[in-house]
Parts: C-alpha cells; structure tokens; sequence
C-alpha cells in the first residue's frame, strides 16, 4: 500500500491500531445488493470506465442501475449530483480506514494528512478509469469543476478531522483552503502517475505539504 512505503521511505515510525478490515472498493459493489444510490454511482462508474462521461446519459446510468428515470430523479438532481455521491462514499471509505486511535500523539499533523490524502488516491485508483473519465470531462464543462470545488473542500474537511487537526474559525477556512490546494497538486501527478506505488503521487504530494511547513505552526498547530 501507498501509505505504507511512503513511510519506509520516510523512515519515520507511526503507532497505529490494528488495522481494520477494508470496505470493498465503491466499483466492486453488487449491483443488487446495495440501497439504489450505491447502485447508481456504481453504474455510472462501470459506464465511465468504458465511455467518455460527457457521452454518458441519465438513461444509461438508469439502464445500468437497472431502475427507471423517475427513481434516479429521486435520488439525484443530474449527473454532477452522482459525482458528488461518489466523492462522499470515497470519503467514507478513507475515513473507515483511520478510526479513532490510528495515530499517535506524537505523529506530526503533516505526517497524518499525508498517510491519509494518500490512501485518498489509492481508493481513487481502483476506479481510477471511472476517475479519469470524470476529470476529463471538466475540460468541457468547466461548470463541474466550479460546482465539485465546494464539494471537494467538504472531504477536505473530514480528511483534516480524520488527522485530529481542529479546524476552529476563520484559521479553520485556512486550513481547509491549504490542504484543498495541496489535494488539487497531487492530484494532477495522480492523473499522470502510472507507477504501481503511486510513487509520482507521493513525490507531489511531500512536496506540497512542504510548501505550507512553513506556517505549519500557525496552519497546523504544530
């Protein structure tokens, strides 16, 4: 995994509880299986993977999902609502794996986001054609990236509380800002990143958390 050698390479130790047992990959649900939102994100994943996700209608994803327009239109207000859906069962599954207790006290705040923005990717990169499709899509339709950001900056939210990091007030908008601008830089070496560790990804991503060490006082508390 990702967080783990970035570690190795580190050669820092982090105390972590025993580790959980995964939730299965958003692109490895049952169709059947699962409430009809689930369904849905998994279809338009699957659909996305194989098609461009601009030539992707509400028909298709309804047809995958095996329900009918009117039940999509119950759960999703249009495609962009189901990028959200899926931003947040990403969210979910990252934060299932960093429970209460994963660090130590003493790790330092900059040493956690980085274990945790990683497996970030690692969960994107299992869907990672699904992902790409998506990304390529904003090219065309830069109202998905305007949209997406408030949303983005919501995970980044939880990711910060994934790593213990208060996020009080106007410094609380701060942090939020920083580590949204370090995800948005890494993520553009993950869209790049063919390598099977990820390793272009983490060597983004060290460097950006870098880039905001400095005030890392002030930002991060530490």
């Amino acid at each position: 995994m990702a967080k783990k050698k970035a570690q190795e390479s580190k050669k820092k130790t982090t105390s972590k509880a025993a580790p959980k047992a995964k939730k299965p990959t958003v692109s490895a649900i049952p169709t059947r299986t699962v409430p009809v939102r689930d369904r849905v994100v998994h279809a338009a994943l699957a659909l996305a993977a194989d098609l461009r996700w601009v030539d992707v209608s509400l028909n298709d994803i309804a047809r995958h999902a095996e329900i009918d327009l009117a039940t999509l239109r119950e759960h999703f207000m249009d495609k962009d609502d189901i990028l959200v859906a899926y931003g947040r069962m990403v969210d979910c599954i990252v934060l299932d794996r960093f429970p209460a207790g994963t660090f130590d006290i003493e790790t330092p705040h900059r040493d956690r986001l980085f274990d945790i923005l990683m497996e970030r990717f690692d969960v994107l990169n299992d869907d990672r054609d699904a992902v790409l499709s998506f990304l390529d899509s904003f090219k065309g339709d830069p109202k998905q990236a305007i949209i997406g950001l408030p949303h983005l900056g919501r995970s980044m939210e939880w990711m910060l509380a994934a790593a213990g990091i208060d996020m009080p007030g106007w410094m609380g908008a701060v942090k939020v800002t920083a580590v949204t601008g370090v995800y948005l830089y890494a993520a553009r070496a993950w869209m790049h990143d063919d390598s099977a560790d990820l390793s272009k990804t983490m060597a983004a991503l060290d460097r950006g958390l870098a880039r905001i060490d400095g005030w890392a006082e002030r930002v991060f508390g530490r």
